[in-house]
């Protein structure tokens, strides 16, 4: 607590002055929290004076909100181009972030064990933990700060930050207070540094190892993430630490209705379960279709859902790095088959063309058109082969969509079987020895190379 309040004055965070009549005290209180390393173990005990921003209301304590997150199609696609051009990887952390974020003057009242004179109230000058704008306040000052430094954001993920220059490039991921630092200019990735210690109270945390709560591990062949201390965790909330191994998550040709099994008494364990098991499938892309299966109650596997009748999935690979994959019920009803496959395949191209803007930002290039595998063959004629007619006209816009970009030469689609197809892994269930065939497809390891 100690510790807490000197950075708190250190920041000038809050002036003592009077409450205005008709003005509301913001609300404090203390926090306490573990934090631990990427093997579990402590590395120190902290305690945050934080506002109870869940008492706020629009326009009387705050206008304006939001929270900016690092994709994580992001940060696995630079990986792989950190690998491919053997460029350095380091990982910084803001200490007291928030605190830098400059904020229009809000009162709170003085914190737990805190006595200030009679009727006096802390001017926030800062923003605290917990107030709803502070993220966005953050966010600015850190944003303004790297423009000052010749960094731009892009435009495709405001977190990340690029500078381009004769020399190379240097790249900034932000997320929250922690960031990974990356480029072609050693010598200019050591400047940054610098001018971060300068206007931020920053902590190197040396070549990247935990981010994101992701565990990095480096090898010689690359990076690869896992999720082994959160995954322990996970068993032990759910009491599961005891239970055997399975081959396969889903038996297969199951299907669910909502009128299977009894209703549970109190849904907030297994919603908290699913949650972890949503954030589980960022390095287990193998279980990302039953999750979603749980989620809900993707090539096309129509009529596979008793009750929407159908879902799609997609993946994408970086080199031989697995970097975008998805698992999910269309939004849109399909009459065929073909219907449901042709949404799933303008769907996916709306993905790679996200994709490649985003690669373009990082200054890698494309020059030939990106190979996409479909194995509807009815699908695959209508991309090549598109004339109007009645059985089309419900998807009319996507076929202009898909034919667009293959006649630009963005896309090049190939027909493949459906024993081929390696997004059958995010459709539906499989057999165990069919379900390792395809988790090998996605270059996914059961356990880190020693």
């Amino acid at each position: 607590m100690h510790d807490e309040l000197q950075a708190l004055a250190k920041t000038h965070t809050w002036d003592l002055g009077y409450l205005l009549p008709r003005k509301i005290a913001v609300l404090c209180k203390w926090v306490y929290k573990i934090k631990t390393r990427s093997n579990g173990s402590i590395e120190l005990h902290k305690a945050h004076l934080v506002a109870k921003g869940f008492t706020h209301e629009y326009g009387i304590n705050y206008e304006e909100k939001f929270a900016h997150i690092a994709l994580l199609t992001f940060i696995r696609s630079l990986l792989t181009i950190i690998v491919v051009s053997k460029w350095p990887l380091f990982e910084m952390d803001v200490k007291n972030a928030f605190l830098n974020g400059d904020l229009i003057k809000k009162v709170m009242q003085p914190p737990p064990g805190y006595s200030p004179p009679p009727n006096k109230f802390f001017c926030l000058h800062r923003a605290l933990h917990g107030l709803k704008q502070a993220p966005r306040a953050w966010f600015a000052k850190f944003n303004s700060t790297l423009q000052q430094f010749g960094f731009a954001s892009s435009a495709y993920d405001s977190v990340l930050f690029i500078q381009k220059f004769a020399q190379g490039i240097i790249l900034v991921l932000l997320y929250v207070d922690d960031m990974i630092i990356t480029g072609s200019d050693l010598d200019g990735i050591s400047t940054l540094k610098q001018d971060l210690n300068h206007h931020f109270e920053m902590k190197d945390l040396g070549t990247l190892s935990y981010f994101l709560g992701l565990e990095v591990s480096t090898a010689s062949n690359g990076y690869y993430l896992s999720q082994a201390k959160y995954a322990s965790n996970l068993l032990s909330h759910a009491g599961l630490t005891d239970s055997k191994t399975a081959s396969t998550p889903l038996e297969t040709n199951v299907r669910f209705t909502p009128l299977d099994g009894t209703p549970l008494r109190d849904p907030t364990l297994y919603r908290t379960l699913v949650g972890s098991l949503v954030y589980l499938t960022i390095t287990c892309p193998n279980i990302a279709y039953v999750v979603h299966l749980l989620y809900a109650y993707s090539d096309a596997a129509w009529a596979g859902d008793l009750i929407d009748r159908h879902s799609n999935g997609f993946c994408f690979f970086l080199s031989t790095s697995l970097i975008s994959w998805r698992s999910k019920k269309q939004t849109l009803t399909a009459r065929s088959s073909t219907e449901a496959e042709y949404h799933a395949l303008a769907n996916t191209i709306k993905e790679l063309s996200w994709l490649l803007w985003m690669l373009e930002d990082m200054v890698v290039t494309h020059s030939t058109a990106t190979s996409l595998y479909c194995d509807n063959g009815s699908a695959f004629e209508i991309a090549h082969n598109y004339a109007f007619h009645k059985c089309t006209k419900n998807i009319e816009i996507d076929c202009h969509f898909v034919l667009q970009h293959v006649v630009r030469g963005v896309v090049c689609l190939h027909s493949v079987t459906s024993l081929n197809q390696t997004a059958d892994i995010f459709t539906k269930s499989h057999p165990s020895g069919r379900l390792q065939e395809l988790v090998s497809k996605l270059q996914w390891v059961r356990s880190l190379p020693s």
